[in-house]
């Protein structure tokens, strides 16, 4: 038998089998006790009834006027006799007997004393010097049903007294691992970026070291954590102003130069520090999704700030390419507005650096609070799909990008509760690429929940 992997089913399961044994040991004791002191007193019956007729019965012998005549006992009423009992005298002859009494299981005199035959248990003394004798006599069985009797009384409660003693335990230690739940419940049901302490209140003797542990654990992990979301986001501040300056220079080299390649070769270097200023922004980004306050107190319409960037975009790539479409009634959503900024700048940006040259973009943003960017894009293969959000992961045909455009989307998407989904291909289009974000998920409802 395997046993359960849970401690608190081990717990009821072997506390249980051993109040089972040891109800069943002590009934088993009481029982064997009991059938001694049983057949002691059964016994001792059997001598007194002995002594008490004896002389009586001697005493109707001696005054009858024939010797050696039998003579039975009649009931006073009808009624089962377990305790026979005969009378003889020194030849052996019967005297006197009960009325139930059967002379077959009477074994002659053999002395003074208890005997006991395959059937009945006896008792024989004698009077008037051995001369006249009885045998008191009680059948096995009577002593047997009795014994059972008793077994019977002291087992049938216990069907009814194991099942409520198991029920109290499973119950008891329920009750006890109460707190070990809730422990596991508060691990269970953390976001995988909250890394605030458990409580350790309420919690018995041996769980609470193990929340400690946790919990320092998780303060060592928020540290490092934090350490590495300030190292990136003041890495990427402070590139900014010697990166600019340095993109000046090259402008500079290239417009004084009269030298093609030098030309050339400034206009590379532009490029390269354009990209790594692009690079560092992406930095900063993921260091607010990762450490920022993601939900504030107050509900705001999202509408306004998708379309503030969605011109923003228009005003550098032309309106054409971005197709729009809002409801007509208020996007409520305690998301931070500038989180909210952030996530439709990177689907955009990353729909318009990897779609189709020339291609529209679709985006939409229903009354529900879902938001989608879609474009028509190569075809993706299903394996490159599922890495798309990693860390510096491009698809194929990735262009320029820095790779961490689905990564921001993913870590704010996380924090904040909502729904991610990357779709390629859509239904009814061969070659076309799809994130969907729900912002109407669990976290978003609750409009006073702080990351």
């Amino acid at each position: 038998m395997r046993m359960p992997r849970s401690l608190q089913a081990r717990l009821a399961l072997v506390i249980g089998l051993c109040v089972t044994l040891l109800w069943a040991g002590a009934a088993t004791l009481t029982a064997t006790l009991l059938r001694h002191e049983m057949d002691e007193v059964f016994d001792s019956t059997l001598q007194e009834t002995a002594q008490r007729i004896l002389p009586l019965a001697v005493r109707d012998i001696v005054n009858r006027d024939e010797e050696g005549v039998e003579q039975q006992i009649a009931p006073l009423r009808d009624e089962e006799e377990f305790f026979t009992y005969v009378v003889r005298d020194s030849m052996g002859r019967l005297l006197l007997t009960s009325h139930a009494a059967d002379t077959s299981v009477f074994p002659p005199f053999d002395g003074l004393g208890f005997r006991q035959t395959a059937t009945h248990r006896l008792y024989f003394d004698a009077a008037l010097q051995g001369t006249i004798t009885i045998a008191v006599a009680e059948p096995l069985d009577h002593r047997a049903t009795i014994a059972r009797d008793m077994q019977l009384g002291l087992g049938l409660p216990l069907l009814v007294v194991i099942p409520l003693s198991l029920a109290a335990i499973l119950a008891a230690v329920r009750l006890s691992f109460a707190p070990v739940r809730r422990l596991r419940d508060a691990l269970a049901l953390r976001g995988p970026r909250d890394l605030s302490a458990l409580p350790e209140t309420r919690l018995p003797s041996e769980v609470a070291p193990i929340a400690a542990a946790v919990n320092q654990l998780l303060a060592r992990l928020s540290a490092a954590f934090e350490a590495e979301r300030s190292f990136a986001a003041n890495a990427a501040h402070e590139l900014r102003t010697p990166v600019a300056g340095a993109i000046a220079q090259a402008q500079r080299l290239q417009t004084e130069t009269k030298d093609p390649e030098a030309a050339r070769r400034g206009a590379e270097i532009e490029t390269a520090l354009k990209r790594l200023i692009r690079v560092s922004e992406k930095m900063m980004q993921l260091a607010r999704a990762e450490g920022g306050r993601l939900r504030g107190y107050e509900l705001r319409d999202l509408r306004p700030v998708l379309g503030l960037v969605v011109d923003e975009f228009a005003r550098s790539t032309g309106a054409d390419r971005l197709k729009l479409a809002l409801p007509g009634t208020p996007v409520l959503s305690d998301i931070d507005p500038d989180i909210f900024g952030i996530l439709c700048r990177n689907l955009i940006e990353n729909a318009l650096k990897h779609g189709v040259a020339g291609s529209a973009v679709r985006i939409g943003l229903t009354a529900q609070g879902v938001l989608t960017v879609a474009n028509e894009a190569p075809t993706i293969a299903p394996e490159t799909l599922a890495k798309l959000t990693s860390r510096f992961e491009r698809g194929t045909g990735a262009g320029d990008g820095s790779g961490l455009g689905l990564t921001i989307v993913r870590t704010i998407a996380d924090r904040a509760d909502c729904p991610l989904m990357l779709t390629a291909p859509i239904a009814g289009q061969a070659s076309w690429f799809e994130a969907t974000i729900n912002l109407s998920g669990a976290g978003a409802r609750q409009s006073h929940q702080v990351d």
